[in-house]
């Protein structure tokens, strides 16, 4: 078993906060975490149609049922969302260890724990594999990420192009099928099952056709009239479907920089999928080879290298503190992390060559903000310092 950055965090909240809610992608490796983190927990799966039912019918006759238990883990709790108000009296009357809670619909359920459960509950999330776990290496916390550092067993058996059409989620490098098998029945149930319990979806034709718009688009600013447009779609119900894929855990949102230099900076976010492998599989590639020379494949690999950024906060049980940043020039820099006490821009680049001109956006942000570091994550495999800037390969990029 490949262990995951989140258990050492998982582990320390569960005590001093009575609940924990641990939220992700469905497929994200949550059960399987929480069991292994609390192997002597009561646990229930809300997916199990009869514990579903006794929950549904009968909450306090339920929750009485697991009084004096040293822990419970409640697993999937967006099927049972009344659940919640419930739990509120459980806990308070301490009438058993820590509860955790799992589940794959991120905002519809931090909503209910913040209407039922505020300050009772701490809320971590779990994404895919990072890099840094399939390479059985300890992630670099936040505040090292941008030190220059090479870990002992940095290489990964699978070459980039592999990694990227595969994605990571744990079935596909635990049990070894095809990516593609794979990812097709997770888009089926994605689509069937899960975008019909959140609802506001009436043909899941059209959505499932916006996905594939959608990936077209990723890493680029959101145009809901323009993606409306070639969707057949409104853009209210662009916005709506947009919120609905966020909730489920398949893009992301990036957002610009707030920090002023010009009064004329873009304002508007960008979007960027979960996995790779879900992205590859809308784009419809057959295989990682396509990936060589098609033209998205330096967006491909950006959505790769924002993604473990990603992981690198809330793997640590932080919220990422990312942002973009582009002015009305076209000057951009493709990654801001904002930590507060300093800037760290992040040039992403699929290259394995470096040019000079991957440089220009962290030089035009360095010299308008002031900032004294920047780093270049690229597609080779050597990490160096070059001028003054970071040069890193994105076998290191988590």
């Amino acid at each position: 078993m490949i262990e995951r950055t989140l258990h050492k965090k998982l582990k320390e909240l569960a005590g001093p906060f009575p609940v924990v809610f641990v939220t992700g992608p469905r497929q994200s490796g949550k059960t399987t975490l929480c069991r292994y983190t609390f192997p002597d927990y009561r646990y229930l799966s809300l997916e199990d149609l009869q514990t579903r039912e006794e929950a549904m019918e009968d909450p306090r006759g339920f929750l009485a049922g697991l009084e004096g238990a040293s822990g419970i883990i409640l697993d999937e709790v967006q099927r049972t969302p009344d659940l919640f108000s419930y739990l509120q009296g459980f806990v308070d009357d301490k009438r058993s260890g820590p509860v955790i809670l799992t589940g794959s619909q991120h905002f519809l359920l931090t909503d209910k724990i913040s209407q039922t459960l505020a300050g009772r509950a701490a809320v971590l999330e779990l994404l895919p594999f990072s890099l840094a776990e399939l390479q059985r290496r300890e992630s670099r916390s936040p505040d090292e990420w941008s030190m220059m550092s090479e870990h002992p067993g940095a290489d990964v058996e699978m070459r980039l192009d592999d990694l990227l059409f595969s994605g990571m989620f744990p079935p596909i490098h635990d049990r070894k099928p095809e990516p593609a098998d794979w990812l097709n029945s997770y888009l089926r149930t994605y689509v069937e099952r899960d975008i019909q319990t959140m609802g506001g979806v009436g043909d899941l034709d059209a959505f499932t056709r916006f996905l594939g718009l959608c990936a077209g688009r990723t890493g680029q600013l959101i145009n809901a009239s323009s993606l409306g447009g070639d969707a057949g779609l409104s853009h209210v119900t662009v916005k709506k479907w947009l919120s609905i894929l966020r909730a489920g855990y398949v893009i992301d949102i990036l957002r610009p920089h707030h920090e002023n230099f010009s009064k004329r900076l873009v304002k508007t976010p960008k979007f960027y999928f979960t996995d790779t492998g879900l992205l590859c599989r809308l784009l419809g590639l057959r295989k990682a080879e396509d990936l060589h020379l098609h033209p998205l494949r330096g967006a491909i690999f950006e959505n790769f290298v924002v993604s473990e950024l990603r992981k690198t906060f809330l793997h640590h049980g932080e919220q990422p503190p990312l942002f973009f940043w582009r002015d009305s020039n076209g000057r951009e820099v493709d990654i801001i992390i904002d930590l507060g006490s300093r800037r760290i821009p992040v040039e992403i680049k699929a290259g394995q060559t470096i040019s000079r001109s991957f440089f220009k956006g962290l030089q035009n942000y360095m010299q308008l903000s002031g900032a004294s570091e920047g780093i270049l994550v690229y597609g080779g495999d050597r990490s160096y310092l070059r001028s003054g800037y970071q040069v890193r390969s994105w076998t290191a990029c988590s």
